[in-house]
C-alpha cells in the first residue's frame, strides 16, 4: 500500500465532510433561493458574481463541491487503478456513482427548497461520505497488515512503513 493512496482518501473524506458541513449552513440560512429562478446562476452580476451573503454562500458551497467531486472521482480511479482491496474499490466505486445522483438532488434543492429535497440531498451526501470512511479505514487497516487482508487471515500488526 503505497502513503499516496491512503493520505488521499483521508483527504478527499475530510473534503467531504466539510462540504456536508458548508451544505447544512447554507441550506439553514436559503441560500439556494437566492439562485431559485436562475439556476445554476444566481443573483448578482451576469449570474456570475455573488450579490449578497447568501448567493456568495451558495457560489462557495458549488465551488467547495467541485473540487470535491473531483477528489472523489481521483480517489475511485486511484483505488481502481491501483493494488488495493475489492471492498476499498468498490466503496469509492459507490461514492462516485452516487456523486452525480447528489448533484442532481442538490440543483433540485433550488428549484423545490423544503424537507424532502433537503433530506434526499443530505441522505445522498451521508451515502457518499459513508462510503469514503469505510475506504479509508479499509486503506490504512489494509497498510496495517502489509499486504491485502485475505478472507479470516488478515494480521493486525502495523508494518514497518506506517
Amino acid at each position: 500500500m503505497r502513503l499516496g493512496f491512503r493520505h488521499l482518501a483521508g483527504v478527499t473524506t475530510a473534503f467531504t465532510f466539510g462540504l456536508i458541513l458548508l451544505g447544512v449552513y447554507t441550506g439553514a440560512i436559503g441560500a439556494g433561493l437566492a439562485c431559485a429562478a436562475r439556476w445554476p446562476f444566481c443573483d448578482g452580476w451576469l449570474g456570475l458574481f455573488p450579490a449578497t451573503w447568501p448567493s456568495f454562500v451558495e457560489w462557495f458551497h458549488r465551488f467547495v463541491a467541485v473540487i470535491t467531486g473531483f477528489l472523489i472521482l481521483g480517489t475511485a480511479v486511484a483505488a481502481w487503478r491501483g493494488d488495493h482491496e475489492r471492498r476499498i474499490r468498490l466503496a469509492t466505486g459507490l461514492a462516485l456513482v452516487v456523486l452525480p445522483v447528489q448533484v442532481l438532488l442538490g440543483a433540485n434543492t433550488v428549484f423545490n427548497f423544503g424537507v424532502a429535497a433537503q433530506v434526499l440531498h443530505h441522505g445522498a451526501a451521508q451515502t457518499i461520505f459513508g462510503a469514503l470512511v469505510a475506504a479509508t479505514a479499509w486503506a490504512f487497516e489494509e497498510a496495517g497488515t502489509g499486504s491485502a487482508v485475505t478472507a479470516g487471515t488478515a494480521d493486525a500488526s502495523p508494518s514497518a512503513d506506517d
